[in-house]
């Protein structure tokens, strides 16, 4: 049996809140009960929103939770070569796209949200010239073509799941027309350079999922399992996120230990029965994916008073 190598890949655009803990502590947790291997990576795609001390933060505070890894932490802002020869053997794939997120937005194509939609196809089946004439005006993103199929996987947690990529996204960007890399290119080839064989993170990116299982079937990538967690929420039902300005852990731990956070996290994820102080060591040995819910999780109301 092959050795489980798991991973947290945090985003540092802002402070290291309790929903970045809760799914590092689960990705933790999991690889480490299996006697397995943990890797960190940064994701800093955009180093303009995300600058390096914010990734040197993320890896401080971390520490500061008793976390620890096997590898040196992998930046993604320092491996463009390692994705531009990914690009390459996708080329049979891939066209140049001239539309804005605002003429995307204005479409007919139906919406995923409100930034998201599914592609329509409008620069699928430009001509060479076409081609040369919109690049004198505007820089292209790059477009994976995507076909009328079907992705199903297992999800660890959520159970079955199957998409429709055409339907659900249609072709997709693997490079923004600023130059910087696409999530869902970079994610693969990363995982697969690290060996990754399972993916914990947040149901939020559930949907992403079978997009990043056609890309590693492009390129000959083994496909990792993946456990999608319930998101964590604050006791009114909001979700915890750094764009909303929830409270960072430099500011947690003026009131808690390292060990009681941990607390709280392990028995809103249904890993102990009582908010209280507990070791990472203890919660390996006891770890089960079973008693963890599908459904998003809240803390314990009262747990922000005072701060």
């Amino acid at each position: 049996m092959n050795e489980t190598v798991g991973r947290f890949a945090p985003s540092p655009s802002g402070p290291v809140h309790l929903g970045n803990i809760a799914c590092c502590l689960l990705a933790y947790l999991s690889a480490r009960h299996q006697g397995g291997r943990f890797l960190l990576r940064i994701e800093d795609l955009d180093y303009r929103r995300c600058p390096v001390p914010n990734g040197e933060a993320v890896i401080r505070d971390l520490r500061r939770l008793g976390f620890d890894w096997d590898e040196e932490p992998l930046w993604q802002s320092r491996r463009n070569a390692v994705y531009q020869k990914a690009l390459e053997k996708l080329r049979d794939h891939l066209y140049p796209c001239f539309c804005t997120r605002a003429e995307l937005l204005a479409s007919q194509a139906p919406n995923l949200g409100d930034t998201q939609t599914v592609y329509p196809g409008t620069c699928r089946n430009l001509s060479p010239e076409e081609i040369k004439a919109r690049s004198l005006t505007r820089s292209p993103a790059t477009r994976l073509r995507v076909p009328d199929l079907e992705i199903s996987f297992t999800d660890g947690l959520q159970g079955p799941v199957t998409e429709n990529l055409h339907e659900a996204c249609g072709d997709f960007i693997v490079r923004r027309s600023d130059g910087l890399w696409g999530y869902q290119l970079a994610v693969v080839v990363d995982d697969a350079a690290s060996g990754v064989t399972e993916v914990v993170r947040g149901r939020d990116i559930l949907s992403a999922t079978p997009r990043q299982i056609y890309l590693c079937r492009l390129l000959r990538f083994p496909v990792p399992r993946y456990v999608h967690i319930p998101l964590l929420l604050d006791p009114y039902g909001r979700r915890l996120a750094k764009r909303d300005r929830d409270l960072g852990l430099d500011q947690l731990l003026t009131r808690f230990t390292p060990e009681q956070l941990l607390g709280f996290l392990a028995c809103a994820y249904h890993l102990i029965e009582k908010p209280e102080a507990v070791s990472l060591p203890e919660l390996v040995e006891q770890f089960d994916w079973s008693r963890v819910p599908r459904g998003d999780v809240s803390l314990p109301e009262g747990i922000f008073e005072g701060l």
